[in-house]
């Protein structure tokens, strides 16, 4: 694999569990998360988004992952937490806070949780639902970047990499559970947190204040025996 769209690929899916919202109890097996991604990332090419693109995601659900699935999908560049004024081509966000986003002409709002009441928001939820789960064609380089946080951009390549150190620095194993507790804007969090699991066959976990996972990617304390500091990612 010398790109994240190879986390996608067909035969990855499963009946084991690769992620679980622990604050509103949803769970997808590898069959359900990577049969939504494909989805998600057709719905996103429909609204503009090509390679190269970015696409600014807000939350910690899995909606927001699945947004991050979807650009890598087509090669696009996801923008975690980004500020309400941005340059992206597609933002996803909370329904309640997506009318604060500022896009650039052409550019396509995308609520999810509760339905938008605005017409020209697009929501989530029934559009993906809607789409054709199938891989857009797309052609992706290593080099090519993926992530964009305070300016700097990670590549395909660095990410993986990352995500490899991380699984071998706490011996993450399969169906082990991972809770991502600092934020998705620092590159460690999504190497360690989001790739890392999924090239495991580790559980990504969005923890409540009752969770106590395997591992967590946090710089602070928590209640998991194993932590990891998404700093020492990169």
């Amino acid at each position: 694999m010398d790109t994240l769209r190879g986390l996608l690929a067909r035969e990855r899916r499963g009946e084991g569990i690769v992620l679980n919202d622990a604050t509103t109890d949803r769970e997808y097996d590898a069959r359900r998360l990577l049969t939504n991604a494909w989805k998600t990332g057709n719905f996103l090419h429909h609204c503009g988004v090509r390679s190269g693109h970015t696409v600014a995601v807000a939350g910690r659900t899995p909606e927001a992952l699945l947004g991050f699935l979807g650009a890598v999908s087509l090669g696009a560049i996801t923008r975690f937490e980004p500020s309400t004024t941005t340059d992206a081509r597609a933002v996803i966000a909370p329904t309640d806070e997506i009318d604060g986003f500022e896009l650039p002409p052409g550019g396509t709002k995308i609520a999810y949780g509760d339905p938008p009441d605005d017409a020209h928001v697009e929501y989530f939820e029934r559009d993906v639902w809607s789409e054709n789960p199938t891989l857009v064609p797309a052609t992706i380089d290593p080099t090519d970047p993926v992530l964009d946080t305070d300016g700097a951009r990670v590549t395909h390549a660095e990410m993986l990499t990352a995500a490899e150190s991380a699984i071998e620095s706490v011996a993450m194993q399969e169906s082990e559970t991972i809770a991502v507790r600092a934020p998705l804007s620092r590159p460690g969090t999504v190497a360690a947190g989001i790739v890392a699991p999924l090239l495991a066959d580790a559980i990504i976990t969005l923890p409540n204040g009752d969770t106590v996972a395997d591992v967590a990617i946090t710089s602070d304390d928590a209640p998991e025996p194993r932590l990891l500091d998404p700093a020492d990612c990169f």
